[in-house]
């Protein structure tokens, strides 16, 4: 259920007794914080109305605060179904998890040219969504991480600028900066007409999300794209991971690369990360269900920068002595970064392009 309180099975006053350094009132607020989120969302969702469930806010509570909050942006025109599966495996792993339905997104209605779906046409409605939504976030643990996929991955990594010292990681999967082709950006940026998804399913009204959509609402994330890369110049960020796809035909895997290396001169601790197109991961890279089959091996990449503490340099040291014949446990070891790997590490390390690592240093060695 959307609105379920998941609970690990100990209330606060048995856990107020098992650890006698938890703040007994602390974990009541907590308990009424939560089930008042739940219930004041439901009712706000319930007098929309909504497409379905799947197009309702998520919210996976443990019974007390955690010690990592993740914080959620669905893609443009989808819903937070995109991130049950994430959602899921990081509550499972410890953290408490929201996903919020983005602003006009989800509606049920007979939307089309002549009545398009209500989307925002306004970055400053995200953005205020965005900023509140982190204030939650802080209330329910210690650190938050924030993340998103396409114009989700662009307000997450927006709200990684504004606010680099409240934010503990950021996940920023196929981020919305710019379109794969210059031609299309024009098109969005000069033109208000109404454009829709061009679909290969048979019975498109069973889908999710919206079908279509008015230029202007897209147009919102390409200029705050913009914004983004002209501030990456100048501003620190939160530690940020972005992911991008060879075969992602919907936005620039240029501008992702550009905003990393720009990024990654302020903040040492951004990775990234692009999928050969070999595994032909889709811009809708977050579910099996809309066509990655390598669904849990992006799980497992996020969590391992989640759960480590490494900059990017660390990675292609480590990935450095891989290929002279080190295990990663040994490069590790040799290293001393024992205490800052995830246990998904090992399986992130076969992703990291080790044949650039490679080429990079034996360049920079040339040059001396």
């Amino acid at each position: 259920m959307s609105y379920s309180l998941l609970r690990t099975g100990c209330d606060a006053a048995r856990l107020s007794t098992a650890l006698p350094f938890l703040n007994l009132s602390l974990m009541v607020r907590y308990s009424e914080l939560t089930a008042s989120l739940i219930n004041r969302i439901k009712v706000q969702e319930d007098a929309l109305p909504l497409q379905n469930d799947g197009c309702r806010s998520r919210f996976l509570f443990k019974s007390a605060p955690t010690s990592k909050v993740c914080l959620f942006f669905h893609g443009f025109t989808a819903g937070p179904y995109q991130f049950d599966p994430i959602g899921k495996a990081l509550f499972q792993a410890g953290y408490n998890v929201l996903v919020p339905r983005m602003p006009g997104h989800g509606q049920a209605g007979e939307w089309g040219r002549n009545n398009p779906p209500p989307l925002p046409e306004q970055a400053e409605i995200y953005q205020k969504f965005a900023l509140q939504w982190l204030q939650v976030a802080q209330a329910l643990g210690t650190k938050v991480v924030v993340g998103g996929l396409s114009g989700g991955g662009t307000l997450a990594t927006w709200l990684a600028f504004q606010r680099p010292q409240q934010i503990d990681r950021t996940l920023a999967f196929a981020p919305y900066l710019s379109s794969s082709n210059k031609v299309i950006d024009l098109f969005v940026r000069n033109f208000n007409t109404y454009f829709e998804w061009v679909s290969a399913d048979p019975n498109p009204k069973g889908k999710l999300g919206y079908g279509g959509f008015m230029v202007p609402a897209l147009r919102v994330f390409l200029q705050m794209g913009k914004e983004i890369l002209n501030q990456a110049a100048r501003s620190p960020v939160a530690p940020l991971f972005i992911v991008s796809s060879e075969s992602d035909m919907a936005v620039g895997n240029r501008d992702h690369r550009i905003l990393f290396e720009t990024a990654l001169k302020h903040q040492p601790k951004c990775w990234y990360h692009r999928f050969d197109q070999v595994l032909d991961i889709p811009h809708t890279m977050m579910t099996q269900v809309e066509g990655n089959q390598y669904e849990n091996l992006l799980i497992t990449m996020s969590k391992a920068y989640i759960e480590s503490d490494l900059t990017w340099a660390e990675v292609e040291e480590i990935g450095y002595r891989m290929t002279r014949g080190k295990t990663f446990n040994t490069a590790v070891s040799e290293l001393n970064l024992g205490q800052r790997v995830s246990r998904d590490m090992p399986a992130m390390m076969t992703m990291v392009d080790k044949r650039s690592i490679v080429i990079a240093r034996s360049n920079r060695s040339s040059r001396f």
